[in-house]
């Protein structure tokens, strides 16, 4: 039991006081002999409401022990100042791309009055003709295809004498047999 109480008369009488923050809160360090090891405990007495998202960041360094020393008065005005000018820059980039989107807004409307570059429904739809024949329906297929693309029978067959011959396996649909191809040796 004397030593609990020796513990809690330590605390209150060993306790420093470090510093204080903008919001109030107290910051306290005392050093203390654990398994002969002399450590260093430190803590945070909240104004208030215990609310954590008050303590500022170089606070909690040093209550983690991140930071050797305490922030000082004028390092913690010095961060202030730079978190300022890094709240007014980022209000001047807001605005800024607010005003971009604002003006591509405006860019975008003119824009859309024209003919859009996507692709066309109605040529689309024509390549399906409704004829039920699946013969007919793949021959308009590939006939579009090749009107399209702006090629002519001669143009690929020209095309297929000028490619060197693979031993990779080609061929698809009805001209696929399964099994005849080998790798070459």
């Amino acid at each position: 039991m004397s030593k609990l109480l020796s513990r809690i008369a330590g605390f209150f009488s060993s306790r420093t006081l470090v510093g204080r923050d903008k919001a109030g809160n107290r910051y306290f360090a005392r050093t203390e002999e654990i398994d002969g090891i002399m450590k260093e405990k430190r803590w945070v007495t909240f104004k208030g409401e215990e609310d954590p998202t008050s303590v500022p960041v170089e606070w909690i360094c040093w209550l983690n022990g991140q930071r050797k020393r305490a922030p000082t008065p004028e390092e913690l005005i010095q961060l202030e100042a730079k978190r300022e000018l890094v709240r007014q820059n980022v209000a001047l980039l807001k605005k800024e791309e607010e005003e971009k989107k604002a003006k591509e807004g405006i860019s975008r409307k003119v824009s859309s009055t024209g003919k859009v570059g996507g692709p066309d429904l109605k040529s689309f739809i024509q390549q399906f003709p409704t004829g039920v024949e699946g013969g007919k329906l793949e021959e308009e297929s590939n006939r579009t295809d090749k009107m399209r693309r702006g090629e002519t029978e001669a143009e690929k067959a020209k095309e297929e004498q000028s490619l060197p011959l693979s031993s990779e396996p080609t061929g698809s649909g009805a001209t696929y047999q399964p099994g005849i191809w080998q790798p070459p040796t």
